[in-house]
């Protein structure tokens, strides 16, 4: 799917670190790898009594490896249908407890910081056990050039095939003429007709706003569920006047007591790029964090701009400042050599994409839920479909990708019924 978008291939290199991300506490670090054994390996030293659940989790991990084709030889190992009916008990075990609860179940602190880090106390387990799964299956690697260039290959790879790019302009309203889309109505005035209109856009700024109509049912219902919280993030990035890191990949560590309020964080996490040289000068790097927000922090920022853009500005110095600083005490190599580049919020999301909560990806995945894809199908209007992040917990570009191709198959059907 991916190299017929263009956003990989064989002329694209790809990028295997050696950690995902690293946890610091009590002056031990434990490290995701990208091996099952090595995970293994070094839980137990950091931890022998917790031997018990440690071999569970690992169980659990390389079953979840086997039924999602993310590890072995080249990265596809199957699974037989008798390990199958082995395994699905010990992973079944963790279906219905958070990240928090996954945590208290292990007698080391260091391993329960390993386990909540990530994505904090609030997440399914299975979640962070795909995630281990993935990485450990040598399965999540970096396309080089990031995010910017994979967009890139993929706009290259649709205007090779005549697809024609209307930057700029805010689609504003879609036009309905019996039960059919006709044309979408942008914020400058201009209107483009279509065949067919599919919408990638958040829904809860798609239904009642762009399209006259409620938001289907199925999609409503995932918006109305307590257990599925929207989440956003804010961030820090710094150039670093160092060549050395004293880490790779993803750092994460524990925000002093008197801080976690006015961060909204226990952990900080810090991100190198290290692994792309040409993303700093020469003998340079760049660090980013990455602090998670759920919904009311998100509206939060996202107020304070609209309503006060000099306290949102002075709010942005305040949280650099600290994390800065934060940053310097743990890693003291690090010393006066950090210099900001930018902050940025929920409300810079939202200002950028739209989202009603600054969201860029669609639900936190909660405990004791099976996700499920919902239609892409809009009722009364035939000719429009849905192909987002939004269809199914917890989104991200896969999901979204999987949804276009769902909504380009049932083109395909009606136009071939005509």
């Amino acid at each position: 799917m991916w190299i017929d978008l263009g956003a990989l291939g064989n002329d694209v290199e790809i990028i295997q670190g050696n950690t995902l991300f690293c946890c610091d506490k009590n002056g031990k670090r434990i490290i995701l790898p990208p091996s099952l054994s090595e995970l293994e390996k070094q839980l137990l030293e950091v931890s022998p009594e917790d031997k018990g659940e440690i071999k569970k989790l690992i169980r659990a991990v390389d079953f979840m490896q086997g039924t999602d084709h993310v590890a072995g030889k080249d990265c596809n190992e199957g699974i037989t249908l008798g390990r199958a009916l082995s395994g699905v008990g010990p992973l079944m075990r963790y279906f219905s407890r958070t990240t928090g609860q996954l945590a208290s179940m292990f007698k080391s602190p260091e391993i329960s910081q390993f386990i909540t880090g990530f994505w904090g106390d609030d997440f399914g387990a299975l979640a962070l056990i795909y995630v281990f799964a993935t990485y450990c299956g040598r399965n999540g690697a970096l396309p080089k050039g990031g995010s910017l260039k994979m967009a890139e290959r993929m706009v290259d790879r649709f205007t090779s095939l005549g697809g024609k790019l209307c930057l700029r302009r805010e689609a504003v309203r879609l036009n309905c003429e019996s039960g059919r889309a006709k044309s979408v109505s942008f914020s400058d005035g201009t209107k483009e007709e279509a065949d067919y209109v599919i919408f990638t856009t958040e829904p809860a700024v798609t239904f009642g706003k762009i399209i006259d109509a409620p938001m289907p049912k199925e999609i409503k219902a995932l918006y109305d569920n307590p257990k599925m919280r929207r989440f956003s993030a804010y961030h820090c990035a710094f150039g670093c006047d160092a060549a050395e890191l004293p880490f790779e990949g993803d750092l994460i560590f524990d925000v002093p007591e008197h801080l976690v309020k006015e961060l909204d964080t226990k952990q900080l996490i810090v991100r190198e790029f290290s692994h792309e040289p040409g993303f700093a000068p020469e003998g340079k790097n760049i660090l980013q964090t990455l602090t998670f927000c759920y919904e009311d922090d998100a509206r939060a920022f996202i107020t304070l701009y609209e309503g006060d853009k000099a306290e949102y500005r002075k709010r942005k110095e305040k949280l650099a400042e600290i994390i800065c600083k934060l940053i310097e005490e743990h890693c003291p190599t690090l010393q006066g050599k950090l210099s900001l580049i930018d902050v940025w919020t929920p409300a810079s999301y939202k200002r950028f994409v739209n989202t009603d909560i600054g969201s860029f990806m669609s639900f936190a995945m909660p405990s004791g839920y099976a996700p499920k894809t919902c239609s892409a199908r809009v009722g009364g209007l035939e000719n429009v479909l849905l192909a987002t992040q939004w269809q199914k917990a917890p989104g991200g570009l896969p999901i979204a990708a999987i949804n276009g191709k769902t909504s380009i198959e049932i083109i395909n059907k009606i136009e071939k019924k005509k």
